[in-house]
């Protein structure tokens, strides 16, 4: 016997109308569904809008958790596995559920009904409390899954794993060490996976950069961005972003600490931006919209600690480093920081730093790849 249930109706995708006649976030109008019967789902309309009519009563849930077939586009694990039109119609609708988060109005509720595994080989503030968070203010339930909660890879198989959080959850987050992690969750989930990290790349982080230059730059296409520090899983994102989205990247890193080969030249080869890897900082960010840093020894690195400190001297953001990337220069940095570290107390305190702004826009940035992800 189906069971009636009620609810909002959810939004068109394509415009977040709070108002029965105009986009305006001022309407407040709230939109009552008929009953309808467990497993109906609001029909989808021409132009992305949505039917508040319900479909008839079907025998079974049509989930991807039953084992269907997921489209493969549905992952998020790479920038650059998009085309820009797609980066940029996402960070478009980062913005706008920003703006009606900001507004105050919780009606919006895109993942009503839905949940979300989210595994922690590594832990982090950030990541879990944005994802958590995000998927909690769109209406939906996100079970966190800890480094001793699951053990993947030693108490059970990955590919076991995905199969069996697929059962569950309607999609997967997962933050982990090695990248085939990722990928091996990815082939075996019949749900959509999102890349919180690896210790390859760190694609979401990347977008909520690249949303918060549009907010304070005005632009991220033509742009110069200066990371300086360590070539790792940031700067491999930053890369994989430049192969689709035009603007000018300059990696400054001592000797020895590149970034991957393959990844630069990845990069270069589509044509789309300007790539330099320098080893000379005070060189590199001279006419920077953004100078970007990061801690020099990351997460599994901590014994390099001390090394790491004698060789990335003269690599600390601090003053006179803003001074030569100019006025306009804003700082920026994924945190957490070493303070006195890789960036002194002082510049990151400054007024042109949008650390903080970059910090928020985690959670915005991911809501509309979760958005993505899930076809809403």
């Amino acid at each position: 016997m189906a069971a009636a249930v009620s609810g909002h109706c959810a939004l068109p995708t394509n415009k977040l109308s709070l108002s029965s006649s105009s986009s305006s976030f001022s309407g407040n109008v709230l939109v009552r569904l008929p009953q309808l019967s467990l497993f109906s789902r609001p029909s989808r309309a021409i132009g992305g809008k949505i039917s508040c009519q319900s479909s008839s009563v079907t025998s079974s849930p049509p989930s991807p958790a039953f084992g269907k077939e997921k489209p493969q586009w549905n992952d998020f694990l790479h920038i650059d596995d998009f085309d820009k039109a797609t980066i940029m119609k996402m960070l478009d609708r980062a913005a706008e559920v920003k703006a009606l988060l900001k507004s105050g109005e919780r009606g919006y509720l895109p993942f009503k009904g839905k949940s979300m595994a989210m595994i922690f080989a590594k832990p982090s503030m950030r990541t879990r409390v944005s994802f958590e968070t995000g998927f909690f203010l769109l209406g939906g339930h996100a079970i966190y899954l800890g480094p001793d909660d699951i053990q993947m890879g030693k108490r059970e198989e990955t590919r076991d794993v995905a199969r069996v959080l697929s059962r569950y959850n309607d999609v997967i987050m997962a933050r982990v060490f090695a990248h085939q992690d990722i990928l091996d969750l990815a082939k075996y989930s019949s749900v959509p996976v999102i890349n919180g990290l690896t210790d390859y790349n760190h694609p979401c982080q990347i977008m909520a950069d690249a949303l918060t230059m549009i907010e304070h730059v005005g632009q991220l296409e033509g742009t110069k961005v200066v990371y300086v520090g360590d070539g790792n899983n940031i700067v491999h994102s930053w890369l994989l972003l430049a192969s689709v989205v035009p603007f000018h990247f300059v990696c400054a890193c001592p000797k020895g600490f590149e970034p991957d080969q393959k990844t630069v030249e990845k990069a270069r080869r589509a044509g789309i931006s300007k790539i330099e890897i320098t080893n000379d900082p005070k060189e590199a960010v001279r006419g920077a919209d953004v100078v970007y840093s990061d801690v020099w020894a990351s997460m599994g690195q901590k014994e390099e600690a001390a090394h790491r400190r004698q060789v990335f001297q003269g690599f600390q953001v601090d003053e006179q480093l803003m001074k030569l990337a100019g006025p306009r220069a804003y700082f920026m940095h994924c945190l957490p920081a070493e303070r006195g570290v890789e960036v002194t107390d002082a510049v990151i305190e400054a007024p042109n730093s949008i650390v903080f702004a970059q910090a928020e826009n985690r959670m915005h940035a991911q809501n509309a790849i979760m958005l993505h992800a899930l076809g809403l």
